[in-house]
């Protein structure tokens, strides 16, 4: 294992990862008191404890994984896809009690060690309410206009490219992407060209990578093909590692301590502010204390701490009296698609193209339907990763061929927030997902306007749908774009965070995940989760007075 606190020379072109004090082995005394105590190191955590490193303030990151080894399996498919080497060992239970593993992620940096680093900002009319066939997403209690400014620091801090202008459903923004659009190679650029001469606005997908295609020989970026679902074996990702947590831990104020999982928020006498952190490394229990906890899990793990810590004061879980923690699951109605082309695809960095076209709806549907893009470039071991009950019977080599020709999509429509799709907990403390996806009809109408435009084009019929998650084809079991569990909002009665991301029943505990969103639109949440945490850090500076 390449540690992150050692300088240790990478494959390939030269590259060092700096030294970092005490990066994940500083020994906390148990008892110890910080000003802030963040659970989860992801886009959420990590993004906040960078955002705060330059108050002063005493900051204390928990995280339940470990750094993620730098190894040459990082780029290995067989590794990643068929084996799963990096999903986690958890076991969740379904509305029927059966058991599946989740397609999650443990490690510094959270789910953006593997997440495809596209950084969309949610549409304008994603704040508002929205009619869609089979229901209505709800308003937001705040606008795109109080996020925008936050999105634009956001797309800063995490080195996001792109290009204002193109995309026909692009929101008010007050400046230019930071970087410039991820060039397409001359496979995604015929297809653009096509998409456009169809009557379409295809666009360059808002990507984070550390990437300078002015001057190539200073980028880490080597435009691999690992954006999406590997790991970054040279830190170019744009990840919450990278550019939350290291920078973070830079500063002297901020501390780290990863295989800490937390078990408990124990509560003061009144119930009304959490006094301590329970939680086990190695085994062994500790407790730390913070004048502000900030839950930083996941949507699903985020209610599942919440539930795990009820107590006399709040009988139904910490947070609770509104009854809506762990409520409002939503995972997006997404469908990865392999298109097989008569012309070979020799692109290597595949995801460089959007499509929004039909996100609001078009002239023969007048609801919201979703956002396209591309993923990864697949390959033979990937396609059996993704599907091996489908290609058993197909050797490699056959795979291999075929995938030479795939060209390979992303689909994604929104599912509306369901009080009835829930996370609850056992005896033993383990996660039930009781989840029924909706929204169907805007699914099927995307898929369709996909597939018939490419029927139109040069696609022809030779389409091949994959599933999601290695060795597992229950949708239910991916959950990279988990959201709602914690919706914000100003009733307490109906909401389970304040506009400021606190919790209405207690005084110093706060949620900076995708817990707190009410709707997830129809594109990746993550940037509207960085952006929260910068939000939400700004908030706490004020209040901390720093």
């Amino acid at each position: 294992m390449a540690h992150p606190s050692n300088r240790t020379e990478l494959p390939g072109p030269s590259l060092a990862i700096s030294p970092l004090p005490n990066a994940g082995q500083l020994e906390v005394a148990d008892g110890a008191h910080f000003d802030v105590v963040i659970i989860g190191s992801g886009a959420g955590g990590g993004t906040l404890a960078r955002h705060l490193a330059p108050s002063g303030l005493k900051i204390l990151v928990l995280e339940r994984g470990d750094w993620l080894p730098q190894e040459p399996q990082n780029w290995d498919a067989e590794e990643v896809f068929q084996k799963g080497r990096y999903v986690s060992k958890d076991v969740w239970h379904d509305k029927h009690g059966k058991p599946f593993q989740p397609g999650s992620h443990y490690f510094v940096g959270g789910a953006t060690k593997m997440y495809g680093a596209a950084h969309f900002r949610l549409r304008q009319q994603d704040f508002e309410q929205l009619h869609h066939f089979d229901g209505i997403s709800p308003a937001w209690p705040l606008r795109y206009s109080d996020f925008e400014p936050y999105y634009q620091r956001a797309e800063e801090m995490y080195h996001v490219h792109g290009q204002r202008g193109e995309d026909p459903t692009e929101p008010p923004c007050s400046g230019p992407y930071p970087h410039p659009p991820v060039a397409h190679e001359p496979r995604i650029q015929k297809l653009v060209d096509d998409l456009r001469l169809a009557g379409l606005h295809p666009f360059h997908a808002p990507t984070g990578v550390m990437l300078d295609e002015a001057n190539m020989a200073f980028s880490r970026c080597r435009r691999c093909n690992c954006c999406d679902g590997f790991p970054c074996l040279v830190h170019a990702k744009s990840d919450a590692d990278v550019l939350g947590m290291r920078p973070a831990l830079a500063a002297p104020n901020v501390s780290l301590l990863t295989r800490a999982h937390v078990r408990r928020l124990q509560t003061d006498a009144s119930g009304r502010s959490v006094q301590a952190v329970q939680l086990e490394r190695d085994g062994q229990p500790m407790t730390v204390r913070g004048d502000v906890v900030v839950v930083s899990c996941g949507a699903a793990n985020t209610a599942r701490l919440l539930l795990m810590s009820a107590n006399d004061q709040h009988p139904r879980g910490l947070a609770n009296s509104s009854d809506q923690v762990g409520r409002n699951y939503m995972s997006h109605n997404s469908k990865a698609m392999v298109a097989l082309a008569h012309e070979p695809n020799t692109t290597v960095f595949q995801k460089t193209l959007s499509i929004n076209d039909w996100y609001l709806g078009d002239a023969d549907f007048d609801y919201p339907m979703g956002n396209i893009q591309m993923t990864g470039k697949t390959n033979g071991t990937i396609m059996k990763g993704y599907a091996p009950l489908e290609t058993f019977v197909m050797p490699g080599w056959s795979m291999d061929k075929i995938a030479e020709h795939a060209v390979d999509f992303w689909i994604s429509s929104e599912d509306l927030p369901d009080p009835n799709n829930r996370v609850t907990i056992d005896g033993e403390g383990q996660i039930h997902l009781d989840y029924t996806p909706n929204n169907p009809t805007a699914a099927q109408r995307l898929y369709g306007r996909l597939t018939g435009m490419l029927d139109q084009l040069y696609l022809k019929k030779h389409l091949v749908e994959r599933q999601i998650y290695v060795k597992n084809a229950m949708g239910i079991a991916a959950v990279a774009h988990q959201a709602g569990t914690c919706r914000f909002g100003d009733d307490p009665a109906t909401s389970v965070l304040d506009l400021n991301c606190k919790a209405h029943d207690l005084d110093n505990l706060y949620v900076v995940d995708t817990s707190f969103m009410p709707t997830i639109g129809a594109v990746n949440p993550s940037l509207t989760a960085i952006a929260n945490a910068l939000r939400v850090g700004d908030h706490l500076r004020e209040r901390l007075g720093r």
